[in-house]
């Protein structure tokens, strides 16, 4: 058995720029005997249709005086390379000259300058071959950072055998000094980071003319909100309120900058659209992302653990997921009961107390420990049909399954405020200055409906924000995507 396509879901907008007259009796046939009975209140027949929620759980909001938000995060303590080779063929070398080949970062983290090799003169190396097979140790006795190359005098008699072409990775370990020696020769800077983002300004209007502010509906109207009554421009409006809400968050998880010569950045004059970087461009650029839907098994649980252990290695962790990733926690769960297989009954051999017959079985699973505490929410945008919800599942279609975030805060350099910080991992930053708040704004123009501010018969009601979203260590997230 399936579920069949037909029937199937609505997608079709019910917001349009005027009334709609399905909503309304139109047919006053009094010649007809039989008068229909009417239902004055219309049925919520699609529940609470909003998504915006995932930012008031996870994160906070702060004002920004700037069009420009940047944050320094901190850099690696200790120094690694992973791409380092001889310029010759050595065979049971006592030394040797190697050269690191590494991306270095260009603002700091050398001996003398940006972009230099963090290796001085008498610290203890490891060097691992890349494809397997030999490790050595070894002391740096001459560093020339000027062409990124170090000499090592090796700790083992027989030296090291390698080709030009062989690969290493070399970590240090710490240091050795003969007696009577001067110190270390010079010192490290601390290698930050630096992030930036820009807000962007989101906008929307209600625009309801005069006369048609008159006209009492004969339905009575409801919205997700509480707000009620048989005016129908009523409750279009509070629709636009609440969709303008939920665009307040999912331009903030899916925004993207604008690129160098693309149409977007040349709309308007010589200024453009310039985007912005939202949550999920973010964590696909600078986080961790799973290709492959969901994982479905502790071992693939188990290769997330492993790499959140390269990252911060932050305790506790909430997966917000889609409903298929929700049932695949709850099955892989369900499945390392030892009695499953006797019956659905046993899946509660978990909880602290025996199931009974009379009672209702509960299924599904908040939580679970695997190395990292890791907490599972529904997430309401994945699952809607007008949003991401129901979106092909083949490669590059932008299905997502799920986002892991990081539970907490983080300090960080603020760099309007001059000093460290507590913020959370995810934060939204919004324009405001003494005289102008622009996190909500809401006005309404026209010359009714209680404006009194132009000649135009309407009554206009507009609203804005600026604002852009803040992920701080986004090495710390995963993203679970096809």
């Amino acid at each position: 058995m399936s579920v069949q396509a037909i029937p199937g879901y609505a997608l079709q907008p019910s917001a349009q720029q005027v009334p709609l007259k399905t909503n309304y009796i139109t047919n006053f046939d009094f010649l007809n005997q039989y008068l229909p009975d009417t239902y004055e209140k219309e049925f919520e027949r699609y529940g609470n249709r909003t998504v915006a929620s995932f930012l008031r759980m996870v994160g906070a909001e702060m004002p920004s005086n700037s069009d420009l938000i940047k944050w320094a995060e901190q850099g690696r303590l200790h120094t690694k390379y992973i791409d380092c080779n001889t310029t010759v063929d050595l065979t049971n070398s006592d030394t040797a000259i190697f050269n690191v080949n590494d991306t270095l970062i260009p603002s700091g983290g050398g001996v003398s300058g940006a972009g230099a090799i963090a290796i001085r003169v008498g610290q203890t190396v490891m060097f691992t071959a890349n494809a397997g097979g030999a490790n050595y140790k070894a002391i740096v006795t001459e560093v020339d950072v000027d062409n990124n190359t170090f000499t090592v005098a090796f700790y083992n008699a027989l030296g090291i055998t390698t080709l030009a072409t062989a690969k290493w990775t070399v970590f240090i370990y710490g240091s050795e000094f003969k007696k009577g020696t001067n110190g270390m020769q010079g010192s490290l800077e601390a290698d930050d980071e630096i992030f930036e983002n820009s807000p962007i300004i989101i906008k929307d209007k209600y625009a309801v003319s005069g006369s048609d502010m008159a006209q009492i509906g004969w339905v009575e109207v409801t919205t997700e909100n509480g707000a009620n009554g048989y005016l129908w421009y009523l409750k279009s409006e509070h629709e636009t309120r609440l969709r303008f809400d939920d665009y307040l968050e999912t331009a903030m998880i899916e925004a993207v900058p604008a690129e160098a010569l693309s149409g977007a950045a040349a709309t308007i004059g010589d200024v453009g659209n310039k985007g912005s970087q939202g949550i999920f461009y973010t964590v696909n650029k600078r986080g961790n992302v799973w290709g492959g839907g969901y994982p479905t098994t502790l071992a693939d649980f188990d290769t997330i653990v492993s790499r959140l252990d390269k990252q911060g290695s932050i305790e506790e962790n909430v997966i917000f997921v889609d409903r298929a990733f929700s049932f695949s926690i709850d099955d892989m769960l369900a499945g390392l009961n030892g009695y499953s297989s006797t019956g659905a009954s046993n899946f509660a051999s978990f909880g602290l107390f025996d199931n009974d017959k009379e009672m209702a079985l509960n299924l599904g699973f908040t939580g679970f420990r695997r190395g990292y505490d890791f907490y599972k929410s529904d997430w309401k945008y994945l699952n809607d049909p007008t949003m991401r919800g129901g979106l092909p599942t083949s490669a590059g279609s932008g299905k997502v399954s799920g986002l892991l975030v990081p539970a907490g805060s983080t300090t960080v350099y603020d760099q309007v405020l001059g000093k460290n910080a507590k913020r959370p991992f995810l934060h939204v930053r919004y324009r405001a200055s003494e005289t102008e708040d622009r996190r909500y704004k809401t006005w309404i123009t026209g010359s009714a409906g209680g404006a009194e501010n132009s000649d135009l018969d309407a009554m206009e009601v507009n609203f804005l924000s600026e604002r852009a979203v803040c992920t701080l260590g986004a090495n710390n997230f995963f993203l679970f995507q096809n």
